[in-house]
């Protein structure tokens, strides 16, 4: 029906239709209206009951079709608004006037039903939404006073320990702090894979739930594997993903589409021009030859025919149903506009760290030169960057002890940090420098030019290079990059193929390094050394130059240039507040290859809300002149209405089985 009844934030009540027989009052009374609608007609025609037996029936199925609908009008007419709720009762109570009970009892009962049969289907999105809420747990196993107490999940506290047992719900947000296991996450993230975690190392100093180490944090709802876990409480349940989560899609609706918009500035004068009408046809018997009577019959008629209740329905049905389809695949849009603009995209930017790559370095070159042994150099190598903190350091020592299988054997001494330039350490009763040019230059180290050249070459690739010496010899090279997602060429392939024309990234690193990932992966064109400042005057021009632009991102540095975008696409938003607030559309499980999905469900969702609009729109155009005709009379043409309005709630449910 209305579109009011599908929206809480723009001044108009979200209909509860409860009342003393449950949640299903409405359909129950609406059945009731059916029933003595149709006994008034049994005992008309088919009986030789007195006449009163057949009205007293009537009159029994006006009050049961018309009782939600008259509080509902009431309700809205007490704030000013004449809507369809309306016309549908001022035309009851005319066909009751001019003595057609059985016309009004049946208009009555064909509303009610028809609302409570939308209420129905509507019903089914958003309990997709709904469930989200469910899958957390009532009760927690709780470490108190070394013993171990169940309490309601409302009753936890910050930094509880709680238990969890295997193959059983995670009631609260938190870090592991002892136990590792297998978690499943897909009502979080929509991963369809379990995930492995295990217990955070430093459990003296926990940061923020934010900047915990993905495989040591958990979320509520999500399913532990086989093994037990104890979990340290950072977020109370009103506070958790989940739960922010439920409320964002759920006030999605609220946030309505450029359709919608459209929709509803044109029933506002659509609405009263369909007063002015009926009223005038109320008059018809003055110029044509009929009797009052008959005009009433007719402006009655086209009263019913042209309230445009399936054009209310039509989109907000399809954007509920598109966003509660996002969220069952880990994808949170937030409102009808983001759905609508996200289908017509052509240009996407992209940050590169974290987005399009793996957000760490690894290493991707580790050459000994001609004259020292390779084990030999590998060996030196990850002893001395093992004592090392930074974080070049330890992607090289991590990358070879698991690519080439080697253990630390404590060789390497007296590491120092040399600012800008390297590092030094005392290896085997040798002296080791690792770092730039610079550093070899300064310790008179020979570096020749076929080096030199193979430096060039790696840098220009987006490789961070570094040379190696040893008692005052160069004897290799170490290069390290942050190397592309494993998806990410192939998901920009699958955008390509869908239409999007142009994808950009937009990368503080420096120009080089963009150009490098951007050839790897497909990009049509990189901009390197950025500031934030440097990505929103990008967007800026890009916006101009192509109407409307998606920028992907982390949610955090890139959160300004995302806020000054068409539609802000948040990566790994799982946990992450200002992800999830800045972001129009937020990717959950942090995966990019969900991309072409949430574009493809988009324009799938744009092209039901045309179909819907052209269904709707066609069968009033269709009514009204028919029914000012005299050709349809109200009982057929309460039919087409009713079935145009059901017709378009059940094609916008074709959303809820989008897959590709």
């Amino acid at each position: 029906m209305s579109q009011q009844k599908h929206t809480k934030n723009d001044g108009h009540n979200h209909e509860n239709h409860g009342g003393f027989l449950g949640k299903n009052t409405e359909l129950y009374f609406a059945i009731g209206s059916g029933v003595f609608f149709f006994a008034g007609l049994i005992i008309e025609k088919l009986t030789n009951l007195p006449a009163n037996y057949a009205l007293i029936s009537f009159i029994i199925s006006f009050f049961l079709g018309g009782f939600f609908t008259t509080k509902e009008a009431i309700e809205k007419i007490g704030k000013g608004q004449f809507e369809i709720d309306f016309l549908m009762l001022v035309a009851a109570a005319g066909a009751a006037y001019l003595g057609k009970w059985e016309e009004g009892a049946m208009l009555l009962f064909l509303f009610s039903i028809g609302h409570a049969l939308e209420e129905y289907a509507m019903g089914r999105a958003k309990k997709s939404i709904q469930a989200l809420g469910e899958l957390s747990p009532k009760k927690a196993l709780v470490k108190r006073n070394n013993t171990i107490v169940e309490v309601a999940i409302e009753e936890l506290q910050l930094n509880d320990i709680i238990v969890v047992k295997p193959n059983t719900k995670i009631a609260a947000d938190g870090v592991i702090v002892k136990g590792n296991s297998s978690i499943n996450q897909a009502s979080i993230t929509g991963e369809s894979m379990p995930v492995d975690k295990k217990a955070i190392s430093n459990i003296d100093s926990i940061p923020s739930f934010e900047n915990i180490n993905i495989e040591n944090k958990v979320f509520t709802g999500t399913i532990n594997g086989d093994n037990a876990l104890e979990i340290q409480v950072l977020r109370l349940s009103k506070d958790s993903t989940i739960a922010r989560l439920v409320k964002m899609v759920s006030e999605a609706e609220d946030q309505k589409s450029p359709t919608q918009l459209l929709t509803k500035k044109f029933e506002k004068w659509f609405v009263p021009a369909v007063i002015v009408l009926v009223v005038a046809l109320c008059f018809a018997y003055l110029v044509i030859d009929e009797t009052p009577k008959e005009s009433l019959y007719r402006a009655i008629a086209v009263l019913v025919a042209a309230s445009p209740c399936a054009l209310a329905i039509s989109t907000p049905s399809a954007v509920l149903s598109g966003v509660a389809r996002a969220a069952q695949k880990g994808v949170l849009i937030k409102g009808g506009r983001a759905l609508e603009d996200l289908g017509s995209l052509t240009t996407i930017a992209f940050d590169k760290t974290g987005t399009l790559t793996e957000g760490k370095p690894k290493l991707t070159n580790a050459i000994a030169l001609k004259g020292f042994d390779q084990d030999e150099f590998l060996k030196l190598v990850l002893e001395v960057e093992s004592l090392s903190n930074h974080p070049l350091a330890k992607a090289i020592s991590k990358d070879i002890k698991e690519q080439y299988s080697l253990t630390i054997a404590n060789k390497a001494t007296n590491i120092k940090a040399i600012q800008g330039k390297g590092i030094s350490a005392n290896y085997d009763n040798g002296e080791v420098f690792i770092g730039n040019e610079k550093l070899m230059i300064d310790k008179n180290i020979v570096v020749s030019s076929d080096v030199k050249m193979q430096m060039s070459d790696l840098l220009k690739n987006g490789h961070t290079a570094m040379l190696v010496a040893f008692n005052n010899k160069l004897i290799g090279l170490l290069s390290v990059m942050d190397v592309p997602r494993e998806h990410a060429k192939s998901t920009l392939q699958k955008l390509k193929e869908i239409g999007i024309k142009k994808m950009i990234m937009l990368t503080g690193d420096h120009q080089n390094v963009g150009e490098s990932i951007a050839k790897q992966i497909g990009l049509t064109e990189a901009k390197g050394n950025l500031l934030p400042e440097d990505k929103v005057t990008a967007i800026k021009n890009l916006k101009q130059r192509d109407s409307k632009i998606a920028m992907v991102g982390d949610g955090v540095n890139d959160a300004p240039a995302m806020a000054n975008s068409t539609v802000g696409i948040a990566m790994g938003a799982a946990g992450s507040d200002v992800a999830l607030e800045t972001a129009d559309v937020a990717l959950m499980s942090d995966k990019i290859e969900n991309l072409p999905f949430v574009i493809g469900l988009s324009r799938q969702s744009k092209s039901i809300i045309k179909q819907n609009l052209w269904m709707s729109l066609g069968i009033v155009a269709i009514l009204i002149p028919l029914t000012i005709s005299g050709i349809a009379k109200i009982g057929p043409a309460m039919l087409m209405h009713e079935g145009s309005t059901l017709l378009v709630v059940f094609n916008a449910l074709r959303l809820l089985r989008f897959k590709t």
